[in-house]
């Protein structure tokens, strides 16, 4: 019998760490499969899905820029990317294609179990509202902060998003609000870099004062790509934290999702850490 069919789907996605972290996660729980990575034009990403599907693809996670196209591609979709629209994770089975989420559990594991950082009412600032955002902050809610704000250069979007997560977050009694990223007022605990700003080599789109002394601020990008933010969080007097242990912990629940094993995420993290120095 051949070894079952997996791949990371995005654009870029030469860096990607994930086949590396898919093939550990194998070898500890004695599972059989193949996990690549397949660079997909903007434009062709169903005709790749579909492609990967016809050479017995069972499952893929999804990157950079398709996640609300997989969302919407999808024939069942989970509560958890229903509520995001985007989708990081799919299932190919008989002919369905199964929406799942997973960045937000990948987050939320990352900061309070690996670097320490309980969320639980805490004050709370994301910065971005595209897909990466999306796909954490209902997770972010379920950890009930006492307070959330999103902000995005695009305010209108930040407004959409907050808006289809209010019930969620009166139900974890969290005050969620917009706010206008220039005039951002308020201090915080925890600050969440959900935007590619640091890939761009661009600014921080907040200034320091939103940051508490001794504040968390996590950039989900890794490697090169968050030096920038993690730069400017040390500056400032903030512990800054990239988004390595978030791609494992998500990692780690897709492949729950399509294997129905937990691998062990810490134990990859470890190893991922000492192999990239």
């Amino acid at each position: 019998m051949s070894s079952d069919l997996y791949c990371l789907m995005g654009h870029p996605v030469a860096h990607s760490q994930s086949p590396w972290i898919h093939a550990r996660f194998a070898e500890l729980t004695g599972q059989d499969l193949i996990y690549t990575k397949r660079d997909i034009a903007p434009d062709q990403f169903v005709n790749g899905i579909q492609a990967f599907i016809q050479e017995g693809g069972r499952g893929c996670n999804i990157t950079v820029p398709f996640k609300f196209e997989a969302a919407a591609l999808a024939t069942h979709t989970s509560e958890r990317a229903q509520l995001a629209q985007a989708c990081n994770t799919l299932s190919f089975k008989d002919g369905q294609i199964l929406a799942d989420n997973t960045d937000g559990l990948g987050l939320v594991d990352d900061i309070e179990h690996h670097a320490g950082v309980s969320l639980r009412g805490q004050r709370v600032l994301l910065i971005g509202a595209g897909g990466a955002a999306a796909g954490v902050l209902g997770p972010l809610l379920q950890a009930q902060p006492a307070h959330l704000s999103v902000v995005n250069r695009t305010r209108a979007r930040a407004q959409a998003l907050v808006a289809r997560h209010q019930g969620l977050a009166t139900l974890q009694k969290t005050e969620l609000l917009d706010q206008d990223i220039s005039g951002l007022e308020g201090d915080f605990d925890v600050i969440i870099n959900a935007t590619a700003s640091s890939l761009g080599g661009a600014e921080v789109p907040v200034h320091a004062g939103v940051l508490k002394p001794g504040a968390l601020a996590y950039d989900m990008m890794y490697g090169p790509g968050a030096q920038g933010f993690m730069d400017w969080a040390r500056a400032h007097g903030a512990v800054p934290r990239d988004g390595l242990g978030m791609l494992v912990s998500q990692a780690a629940q897709a492949f729950l999702i399509w294997r129905g094993v937990l691998p062990p995420a810490r134990q990859v993290l470890d190893e991922l850490r000492a192999r990239l120095g």
